[in-house]
């Protein structure tokens, strides 16, 4: 398999994703970016990173690309067309021409996160949406990543570093991204084995009710805002408006060339 470089082994996350936990959170989000994407129409729609699931499955547009650091091999599920890119902070799409943009955990991998986001606001058209997952350092999983970090026992990817959603809010608000939903998931308590984060499945409806902030992993869901637009009517219609009532109808034609 060849690989292109990146700032950081983003690709370790795919082998954590074959995991039983990483089998629990995939299959959480996969259910949640079905019900998200399904309603989002346009054009052009861009999944960014991490081919283990497939984001854009329910969306309806008729482009549909997959962006990520590897070229694919023989074997690889049928995805929708790859764009093989060097740095995710470099996307080669022309600026305003994406109606959406999904980036599934890519974030936390990326040397500048900041760039990334400002490389998907700049190819978004305005009234673009862009969706992001992530997990959640303040949950029970965030806090065994710290302490196995100490121990040297890593319980999540270890290279990555994870950004609560407070924060992606801030960041997404100094680009005129505005939030439009934020859900959490995967409340199952840091367990290795499948059998022990089935056991506690029903802690996903307790969940979402009682602690719905605590969850390991969160999704945002942003729509991009340009300042100073708005939509108006035809020109002719003020100046017709402002013609006197008696006037013949061929008159007005006549003056409003």
């Amino acid at each position: 398999m060849q690989h292109l470089s990146f700032e950081r082994p983003i690709i370790t996350l795919g082998s954590w994703l074959q995991t039983p936990l990483g089998s629990y959170v995939r299959a959480w989000e996969q259910t949640r970016l079905d019900a998200l994407t399904s309603d989002i129409f346009g054009f052009n729609a861009l999944q960014v990173g991490m081919p283990q699931i497939d984001a854009l499955r329910a969306n309806r547009m008729p482009n549909k690309w997959l962006s990520d650091i590897r070229v694919p091999v023989d074997g690889d599920e049928a995805r929708p067309p790859v764009v093989v890119v060097h740095d995710f902070a470099e996307l080669p799409f022309a600026s305003q021409s994406l109606d959406l943009v999904i980036l599934p955990h890519v974030l936390e991998f990326a040397t500048e996160p900041h760039q990334v986001l400002r490389e998907v606001e700049r190819v978004l058209i305005p009234e673009g949406q862009v969706i992001i997952c992530g997990f959640n350092p303040a949950s029970m999983w965030g806090a065994r990543q710290v302490t196995g970090r100490l121990s040297g026992a890593n319980f999540l990817p270890q290279h990555a570093e994870f950004i609560s959603m407070p924060r992606i809010k801030d960041w997404m608000k100094l680009l005129d991204l505005g939030v439009n939903r934020g859900y959490f998931g995967c409340y199952a308590p840091p367990f290795r084995r499948e059998k022990w984060l089935n056991r506690f499945s029903f802690m996903e409806a307790a969940g979402e009710r009682w602690w719905p902030y605590l969850g390991a992993v969160y999704m945002v869901q942003a729509i991009k805002r340009v300042k100073g637009m708005r939509l108006i009517g035809p020109a002719w219609t003020q100046r017709s408006a402002q013609m006197p009532q008696g006037m013949p109808a061929t008159n007005k034609i006549r003056r409003v060339k």
